[in-house]
């Protein structure tokens, strides 16, 4: 008797896609049929959370399966941005398991020898965040230009490689788009998507900020820093007030965020209608995620960074037939963390003992485990970024509450240190306040909350190896 074939696995992963924007998890803004059909065939996880919300950090956690003070990816730009391309990953491991192993699309983890992608059978990527039409792409041969817009092309390039695999062999795909990353470029198809529509606002896009950390008040990616850029070019209308202007702002900003989302969702249908056609669907496990969340406008906020829910919420869609049972829903906690654990589990390959997160397995077949994580641990490091001036700070999630420390130091873009702040906190009931908007901290009727929280982040901390004021780890990448 032959053992059962193992399954092939499609991952998706894209840039700054927010579940607010995703049909499965109740968007208002527009419609994702492709990943609501992977949702209606599979589980949909409602907590899932990235573990520090900036591009290259997710990344590398979610090839690690580690924290970013362990794989060493903890900002963008200096010195840490030395990612190790040769330390474990998830798809090295499947590799070495016998599959087929792919990358397409935005790498954004260094270029050149020790940062190429590595544990790939073929790979072919963005330089950086890429560009949205006409992109150059790397390979180990060299560098290709391809003429059109990147998100179909990113799927041409994965569909070929499922044409020129070897077909008695599992496989693993990584396709990683760039989209719907700023500055929010459409394909022409979708220039004039929602053009005459009004889209809804989120109920806190004139926030005030009151009673937040400085942090809040001090960061700069609201609707009013958005650029000619990102505007395209097109000027305010004169003579709006302060509050017209920033839902004028908020239009012109979310409509080309969802039109780059219409492609994104689309090429998710070419994929899908691929696997249809040539019979893969049955055998293939598909996921569906982005590296972290991103404000739509929520607080009168752009971008992501922040412990805020809408940075560090993420979709998690999964859909392996025969496993998960369709139209499932899930509300533990979980965290990219998991994400490399439960890929190689689809497998049968064990994880790496270096791996921090556990697998999602037994809860996609529906089981209720006796053990699961209650809270998911936070660290942003670039301490007043160039781009947005957001402080460092790092805290935890639990069902109910999130405790959020803003120690006043860290690293910045490049790496380097950067002038104290005076160190701040926010408790946030989630139960009583989902949108954030209420610092309890300071309120004596949480105070045995705050105690809780304050032991529970410090054991997590140790836990995760990481260190209790929230400075980085001595030898670790700084």
């Amino acid at each position: 008797m032959t053992a059962p074939r193992r399954p092939n696995i499609i991952l998706f992963m894209t840039d700054d896609h927010a579940p607010a924007a995703v049909g499965a998890y109740g968007s208002v803004l527009n419609r994702t049929p492709a990943v609501d059909r992977l949702a209606a065939e599979g589980t949909v996880f409602e907590n899932a959370f990235c573990t520090n919300a900036i591009c290259s950090p997710a990344r590398a956690t979610l090839l690690t399966g580690t924290y970013s003070h362990v794989n060493g990816m903890t900002s963008l730009e200096g010195p840490t941005h030395r990612f190790d391309a040769t330390q474990p990953s998830f798809p090295g491991m499947l590799r070495e398991a016998g599959y087929q192993t792919a990358l397409v699309g935005k790498w954004h983890l260094g270029h050149g020898a020790g940062h190429d992608p590595e544990g790939f059978d073929y790979w072919e990527i963005l330089p950086e965040h890429g560009v949205y039409h006409d992109p150059e792409f790397l390979t180990a041969e060299g560098r290709r230009t391809y003429p059109g817009y990147v998100t179909d092309i990113i799927t041409d390039l994965a569909l070929n490689w499922l044409d020129r695999r070897d077909p008695d062999k599992p496989f693993c795909l990584l396709v990683q788009h760039k989209a719907p990353h700023r500055a929010f470029e459409p394909a022409p198809r979708h220039a004039h998507l929602y053009e005459h529509d009004e889209i809804p606002a989120p109920p806190t896009l004139h926030d005030d900020l009151a009673g937040r950390a400085p942090a809040a008040r001090e960061a700069e990616m609201s609707m009013e820093d958005l650029t000619a850029e990102d505007l395209k070019g097109v000027p305010v209308p004169p003579g709006l007030s302060p509050r017209a202007e920033r839902e004028w702002r908020y239009q012109r900003y979310i409509k080309d965020y969802l039109r780059v989302v219409a492609a994104l969702d689309e090429n998710v249908g070419r994929v899908l209608h691929y696997l249809d056609v040539s019979g893969l669907d049955g055998a293939t496990a598909v996921t569906y995620t982005s590296d972290h969340g991103f404000f739509l406008g929520e607080h009168g906020w752009f971008d992501k960074r922040f412990m805020y829910e809408e940075a560090m919420r993420i979709p998690l869609v999964v859909r392996w037939p025969g496993r998960t049972p369709p139209g499932s829903r899930r509300r533990e906690l979980v965290a990219n963390v998991d994400f490399a654990p439960t890929l190689l589990d689809l497998a049968g390959v064990p994880p790496h003992p270096r791996m921090q997160g556990g697998s999602l397995v037994p809860l996609l077949r529906g089981a209720e485990p006796e053990r699961w994580r209650d809270a998911v641990y936070y660290r942003y490091y670039m301490h007043l970024d160039v781009c947005h001036r957001v402080q460092a700070c790092y805290g935890i999630r639990t069902a109910t509450h999130k405790l959020v420390h803003y120690p006043g130091h860290g690293s910045g873009a490049d790496g380097a240190g950067t002038a104290p702040r005076p160190a701040a906190r926010e408790l946030f009931d989630l139960t009583a306040d989902p949108h954030e908007l209420h610092n309890r901290y300071d309120d004596p009727r949480y105070a045995d909350v705050v105690r809780d929280l304050t032991d529970r982040l410090a054991a997590l901390q140790r836990e995760v190896g990481d260190t209790p004021d929230g400075r980085l780890p001595e030898g670790a990448a700084a």
